[in-house]
């Protein structure tokens, strides 16, 4: 429940008006010539303007050929559309990072069965222990008695696709 409230919290999340001018003049400001839509090279420009990296040949390629065949590049409204996605998965990755976090108390990257067994006290106190261990358990999908973050978001995304 704990986890799935976040996951819908991060759903419901809206551009504010400010983020939708910054997103709008970043395409402007890569549509140098004024075409009124972006280039293969224009994308990977506006990317590293609004999230600080180059976007890799995978997923622009992804991108670009979600893109109207019959138009010569990314129209405004795809590239809102985009960013709007990148944005809500960037604040998913975040929430999931920050829930990490509070149960890594030692700040060592990893979980072990006592920190979830002390984060699930204070989230779910009538929670059985026995119902903890087998939470861990399928959350350590390589059994070292160490989940990850990696192990702990995958584990999230996962439930949230059984969930739906």
């Amino acid at each position: 429940m704990f986890f799935s409230e976040a996951r819908a919290r991060s759903r419901t999340w809206e551009a504010s008006p400010s983020d939708h001018r910054k997103w709008v003049e970043v395409f402007k400001a890569c549509d140098e010539d004024h075409k009124g839509y972006l280039s293969r090279e224009d994308f990977k420009t506006a990317v590293v303007m609004l999230f600080g990296y180059k976007p890799s040949k995978i997923e622009v390629d992804s991108v670009m050929s979600s893109i109207n065949p019959n138009t010569s590049g990314m129209l405004l409204e795809g590239f809102l559309n985009i960013v709007r996605k990148k944005k809500e998965a960037q604040r998913y990755r975040n929430e999931v990072r920050h829930i990490f976090t509070a149960f890594d108390t030692y700040y060592r990257g990893f979980l072990t069965l006592e920190d979830f067994k002390k984060a699930f006290r204070q989230v779910a106190p009538k929670l059985p222990e026995r119902t903890v261990l087998e939470v861990f358990r399928e959350v350590d999908r390589d059994s070292d008695g160490h989940v990850s973050f990696r192990d702990f978001e995958y584990a999230l995304n996962y439930g949230q696709k059984e969930a739906r």
